[in-house]
């Protein structure tokens, strides 16, 4: 059944206009009234609606009943990713959606070659948000990813973090899979490095600051494998998928 963001006031019973996007792509496949879809707006569950009106920017739909379905994963992973080149941040972006990471934190490292600013910055950010929406829709999520603003590395690194940052290091000598079995499930932040991995003067201070370093295995792992295998396996050991 189709699924869409609806990012406002959901009650059953009531009668809403759908956003204009959403409504764009009805018409664009033609749906007729009548039809069945699937509406969240991120505050977890989601509503089962039908399709009154449809025009060529015009939607509106009947609320028909509110379903308790929540697909979180049991623990809230943070993924702190270090600005890679391209386009790979969407990839991370939207497979972290998939994979049950709770927020994203976009970081500016050493060795980022990408840099951002101003309004480039604000139409990556907004991007970003609508690839977090995208992968929500398609996955069953009814809760949004939290997209945190972009960070330089050192000023978010000094600042308070409820939960462990674990950072992934081919140096580490102590496995992330190992840390995982041995330890219960719970909120985690993992700090991916960009190509090239964090710099020395990078994980020292990291390290300083209380960072766990942990490896993935023998293997070097690109920067855009990296963090989704560890949420992978997070979600083997700790449950989620």
């Amino acid at each position: 059944m189709p699924r869409f963001h609806c990012p406002q006031v959901l009650l059953p019973g009531a009668t809403v206009e759908l956003p204009a996007d959403v409504a764009h792509h009805l018409h664009v496949v033609r749906m007729q009234p009548g039809a069945t879809l699937t509406l969240f707006n991120g505050d977890g569950g989601q509503y089962a609606v039908t399709l009154v009106e449809l025009g060529k920017k015009r939607a509106t739909v009947h609320i028909d009943a509110f379903e308790a379905v929540e697909v979180e994963a049991p623990y809230a992973v943070t993924l702190a990713q270090a600005l890679p080149e391209g386009s790979k941040m969407d990839w991370i972006v939207e497979k972290a959606v998939e994979l049950g990471a709770a927020a994203i934190q976009p970081l500016a490292a050493q060795r980022s070659v990408v840099r951002l600013s101003g309004e480039r910055l604000d139409k990556r950010h907004a991007h970003w948000q609508g690839v977090i929406i995208s992968a929500s829709e398609q996955c069953g999520r009814n809760r949004l990813v939290q997209l945190h603003a972009l960070s330089e590395f050192k000023p978010w690194l000094v600042a308070p973090c409820p939960a462990p940052r674990i950072l992934l290091s081919p140096r580490a000598t102590q496995s992330l899979a190992g840390w995982a079995r041995d330890n219960p499930p719970q909120a985690v932040t993992l700090m991916i490095g960009p190509e090239g991995g964090f710099t020395q003067e990078e994980e020292d201070a990291a390290l300083a600051a209380g960072a766990l370093a942990l490896s993935m295995g023998p293997r070097v792992l690109r920067t855009e494998t990296a963090g989704l295998a560890a949420l992978a396996l997070f979600a083997g050991a700790w449950g989620g998928i």
